[in-house]
């Protein structure tokens, strides 16, 4: 894999982590279907991504669906089958010419066997020269991956460390978030990350996704640039 040199950074931020929340509720706002919130989330979501590029920023970790989401309604889940099949069959020379590497965390398997090809594909098709990783976390739930993570050291007989489970989790070698942010006017993590959040600095706001600007982003970067992180030392 081949890096591309990064732009500049005063952030101090290697790793951010988005919870996109608020889509269905933008649209039905706006007088629009929920399927329109989902599109113009994933349009914010690339808008983002060049914010973070910008920013020097290396890593972004995007919530995009849970393991709960699966219960949602039929129409909707299959809307958003559709709009992941899209990207992974549609969007990968964009991710290569703006310099985006792609890695998708998660349950792969419940996913049909042509769309994990795909997302292996992408995978790889984006890991050859990048700017920055955008960590997509898909049919993802966190104490599904420490289960999985702890499942793994116990098969291999492997003695368990910090270090050990962290590198037995499936997000690994992502880095740590140092900041989370949660759209939508909600204050939980819900299940994301909860091994790796344990230090994040946490930003929530009413904003819903869609809606979410580049002025809001640098905000939230400039407030926790004057935070105090001390790791509980």
């Amino acid at each position: 894999m081949e890096k591309r040199a990064q732009a500049n950074t005063t952030s101090g931020v290697a790793c951010v982590g988005v919870i996109m929340d608020g889509n269905r509720r933008w649209a039905k706002e706006n007088g629009l279907p929920t399927y329109e919130g989902h599109a113009q989330g994933y349009k914010t979501l690339k808008d983002l991504m060049r914010w973070a590029r910008a920013a020097g920023i290396p890593h972004v970790v995007i919530y995009a669906f849970s393991t709960e989401n699966w219960q949602r309604s039929e129409q909707e889940v299959g809307y958003l089958m559709k709009l992941f099949r899209f990207i992974l069959e549609n969007e990968t020379e964009e991710m290569i010419r703006e310099g985006v590497r792609v890695r998708i965390i998660g349950e792969r398997a419940r996913f049909s066997e042509d769309m994990q090809k795909m997302m292996e594909k992408m995978e790889a098709a984006t890991g050859a020269a990048y700017d920055i990783t955008l960590h997509l976390a898909l049919s993802y739930g966190g104490r599904a991956e420490i289960v999985s993570a702890a499942n793994a050291l116990l098969k291999r007989g492997v003695p368990v460390t910090e270090e050990a489970f962290a590198r037995a989790l499936g997000s690994h070698p992502m880095p740590d978030p140092d900041l989370i942010i949660r759209t939508g006017g909600e204050k939980r993590l819900s299940n994301f990350l909860p091994w790796q959040a344990t230090y994040s600095e946490l930003f929530f706001t009413d904003t819903k996704w869609p809606a979410f600007s580049k002025e809001e982003f640098d905000s939230i970067l400039a407030e926790f640039s004057a935070r105090e992180r001390r790791h509980g030392k």
